[in-house]
């Protein structure tokens, strides 16, 4: 039989041949991954307590020069186990400690030139890469296709956000990473625009819950997509559409052999659990440069949200500062058009008043002016590295603490890049970086020192756009912690206490959601530095209650754990900061719903909740538990809040 397959090897025949070549398994056994060679193309499966989670899935890529996906040889494998712990205050847990069983299968072309697919396996978690090896003296590729695939049993169900046509929406700005979510979708389903469906994508098997992304994306490669899927449940990694940019730049990465592309990940669980609470995306990176100095994160308020352009002015500004300032906040965020409005000149003095209230400053900036139309200021500042350093240099010698770069849109390589190199520039000028109308964050809070978030969501701006949002608010909140939010920091800028849209809160749009939802989000929604919709108003017209909460909250956990939910019904999170435990919760059902935990790390403690009681009214009260159980009742379009 061997001289047989050799002989229609030699003749560049392949009968369908299925050899299992390797098998790793996570360190507490239940998370196992399997390696074949199918009539030379490479493919994998994954099982969780021996069920299949992911079917037969295809490996490989394709460059410019060598085809890695068919008529490969294996060439070997070998395992070794990874151990790291780290510690990081931008993340969900600030102390991690990871441990995996690592598998390097080896394959060859009939050239003899080797790529190796790199498989960690975590318990819950995988995450796998290509390296090529160098051969003779051509050094030079183009990743022009990349064959991993996700093939998933037919009778599961997606969780999915479809990728954006490009150069459409506001001033032809997408893709942006800011279209709505399908839930509970056939696996099969085509997406909305026939362009595939952004990172993270969240499935379920009839009893496994799956989130598929990737992580360690930098300025060497694309960011990617999930294809739509094929008639079988099959999806496909995507690369880049070629109208993305105004149609300039490659859809593929210009690479230099040897080369590792970034991580492939899977977390698998038989409950959300593993899901809210992966740290996947971060455990397998490291940091691309020292941090300049020790950035201090916290929260903020804009004036942009609620008062809009019109305060693009010195003195909304101060009032917004003095605002801050009786919050107790670290930051202030100045939006689009102060350059015009304020100026440069006394925006120096803005940022002198800011300090003397220990207040410190985030500007705005748009991202270029060649990829999109966004036509708002300052402009022309970001995509250049001369005028990015010499705009750099004025914010460090006038002491503002970071910056919120918008209309990013693309994830081609060229646009990578260029985050990579404002993140970079940012950095050696002492800034934190905020992007907005922007990709999702792969790896950044660990890649890049200095990065603190992304939008790369439907934010709280479009609940001043259209009362449909504010209409389908909890039910896009319900959403967040179980997708998005799962992989990376995510800029919403919400919590409102404001109940109309606008500045004088009495007309716009309708608030629908309950102040307990509203102050719940602050802690269900994860990002280092959070700029809430708070506005100046709120010190006479919210309840008393809400303000000292957000007086208090924090913005950077010690500890997640996720207590119960469902994507798009209901989400209760437990986050600890130091001592201190918060416990989330908020309802998108149109029925109150009566929710049952434990959490024992909270044993013999006294608690107080903020809670609503009817016609979207909360109030704030003490409450006992016994043997860390607690009992709660949320309302339609409500939430709570338990505190120690």
């Amino acid at each position: 039989m061997k001289n047989i397959l050799l002989l229609f090897w030699l003749m560049g025949i392949f009968p369908f041949v299925v050899a299992q070549e390797s098998t790793v398994k996570s360190p507490d056994e239940a998370l196992k991954l399997e390696v074949y060679l199918e009539s030379g193309q490479p493919t994998y499966s994954v099982f969780y307590n021996n069920e299949v989670v992911l079917e037969r899935s295809r490996l490989g890529l394709k460059t410019n020069i060598s085809d890695y996906s068919k008529a490969l040889n294996f060439a070997g494998s070998k395992t070794n186990s990874v151990e790291k712990n780290y510690e990081s205050p931008k993340l969900k847990d600030s102390e991690i400690n990871y441990s995996a069983q690592e598998l390097t299968a080896t394959f060859t072309t009939q050239k003899g030139r080797k790529m190796d697919v790199i498989f960690r396996v975590s318990n819950n978690d995988i995450a796998f890469r290509y390296h090529l090896h160098k051969y003779s003296d051509t050094i030079a590729h183009v990743v022009t296709k990349e064959f991993t695939g996700f093939n998933f049993p037919e009778t599961a169900k997606s969780f999915l956000t479809p990728q954006s046509k490009s150069m459409v929406g506001f001033q032809r700005t997408k893709p942006s990473y800011e279209e709505g979510y399908y839930l509970d979708q056939d696996i099969t389903a085509a997406s909305a625009h026939n362009m595939g469906y952004t990172f993270p994508g969240l499935f379920k098997t009839e009893d496994r819950w799956i989130l598929i992304s990737e992580t360690g994306v930098d300025g060497t490669y694309v960011g990617a997509h999930l294809s739509d899927p094929n008639a079988e449940g099959e999806y496909t990694i995507a690369f880049p559409d070629s109208t993305e940019n105004n149609d300039f730049g490659s859809t593929g990465a210009a690479i230099s052999l040897p080369f590792s592309t970034p991580w492939r990940t899977i977390t698998v669980g038989e409950n959300l659990k593993p899901i809210v609470e992966t740290t996947i995306p971060f455990d397998v990176q490291e940091p691309l440069y020292e941090a300049t100095q020790d950035y201090e994160f916290g929260r903020g308020v804009w004036s942009w949200i609620m008062w809009q352009d019109a305060s693009m002015n010195y003195d909304d500004q101060i009032t917004y500062i003095d605002f801050a300032a009786e919050m107790g906040y670290e930051y202030i965020l100045i939006d689009a058009l102060w350059d015009q409005k304020i100026g440069y000149d006394r925006m120096e003095e803005l940022i002198e008043y800011a300090k003397s209230k220990n207040v410190d400053v985030f500007l705005w900036y748009n991202s270029n002016g060649v990829a999109n139309d966004a036509p708002m200021t300052p402009r022309h500042k970001m995509h250049r590295a001369i005028t990015r350093k010499q705009e750099m240099k004025w914010l460090q010698k006038n002491g503002v603490k970071g910056l919120k770069v918008d209309f990013m849109g693309g994830d081609k390589q060229e646009t990578i890049l260029l985050y990579e190199d404002i993140m970079s520039d940012a950095n050696d000028h002492g800034l934190m970086m905020i992007f907005h109308g922007a990709t999702l964050p792969r790896g950044w809070e660990i890649m890049y020192p200095n990065f603190i978030s992304t939008e790369a969501v439907l934010a709280s701006e479009n609940l001043m756009f259209s009362q449909y949002a504010n209409d389908q608010e909890a039910r896009s909140a319900a959403i967040h912690p179980f997708i998005r939010n799962t992989v990376g920091s995510m800029d919403f800028g919400g919590t409102v206490l404001n109940e109309r849209y606008n500045r004088n809160n009495d007309g716009g749009n309708v608030r629908k959601t309950s102040d307990a939802f509203q102050l719940a989000t602050a802690v269900l929604f994860q990002t280092p530095v959070q700029f809430f919709a708070l506005t100046p108003n709120n010190l006479e017209d919210a309840p008393e209650f809400a303000v000292d909460f957000m007086k208090n909250v924090p913005t950077t956990w010690d500890e997640t754990i996720f207590i119960d939910g469902y994507p798009g019904e209901y989400s209760i999170i437990a986050r600890r900061h130091k001592e201190q435990w918060y416990i989330a919760g908020i309802n998108a059902s149109k029925k109150a719903k009566k929710v049952s935990f434990s959490l024992p790390e909270l044993e013999g403690n006294k608690f107080s909740i903020i809670n609503d009681f009817g016609k979207g009214q909360s109030e704030k009260k003490e409450i006992k538990q016994k043997k860390g159980k607690f009992e709660v009742t949320i309302q339609p379009q409500g939430g709570f809040i338990i505190t120690n």
